[in-house]
Formats: structure tokens, C-alpha cells, sequence
């Protein structure tokens, strides 16, 4: 891997990320799971700047492809469902009764 942070910030979409960190990926999963594997990159990024404000430049770009190495592993294992990553996954609808909530005497 040679590229910058510099870089590395001007990257917009899941494959120039891939394709920056030089990892393999499927193109038709990624086109599946694009925004949940971004979202999931974006939280391990977040934790990784929070956590370890003193890293080096390669130390952070590093962690930062092993971040999206497994934010991408995790939807080959577990599905978006699963993950709930989205506000919408994890909101309960209003005014309806889920059968799992009838308890039966």
C-alpha cells in the first residue's frame, strides 16, 4: 500500500476504498452490501481516531485496512438484518403488535 491519508480522504465510494487498500473484493457483493460495509468502515474509523489519536500516517492507514477488511468480512458471515447498523433496523413501529409479543395463557 502506497498511498496517502491525503488520498485516502478524496476516496468517495466502496471500491476506490477497496481498491486503495489493495484488498480482493466481489464486485456484485459489494454492489449488494455497498452502504452497510461504508457504514460499518465508518464506525471502526471512528473508534480507531478516537482510540489512537497518535498513530503515524502508515500506522493509521494500516488499521484503517484492516477496519475495512473486516467491516467487508463481517456481511460475508452476517447479513445487513443482523447487523442493524441503520436507524431504521432498529426503530419499533408504531401502533402495531408483534406477534412475539402475545403471550398465550
Amino acid at each position: 500500500m502506497t498511498g496517502t491519508l491525503a488520498e485516502f480522504q478524496q476516496l468517495v465510494n466502496a471500491e476506490e476504498y477497496l481498491e486503495f487498500f489493495e484488498l480482493p473484493y466481489d464486485p456484485q457483493f459489494v454492489n449488494v452490501n455497498r452502504l452497510h460495509i461504508l457504514q460499518k468502515f465508518s464506525s471502526f474509523i471512528k473508534t480507531i481516531n478516537l482510540e489512537d489519536t497518535d498513530l503515524s500516517e502508515p500506522e493509521k492507514l494500516k488499521r484503517y485496512r484492516a477496519a475495512l477488511e473486516q467491516a467487508y468480512n463481517t456481511f460475508t458471515t452476517s447479513s445487513p438484518l443482523s447487523e442493524k447498523l441503520f436507524k431504521v433496523f432498529n426503530d419499533k413501529p408504531q401502533n402495531v403488535v408483534l406477534l412475539s409479543e402475545i403471550g398465550s395463557d
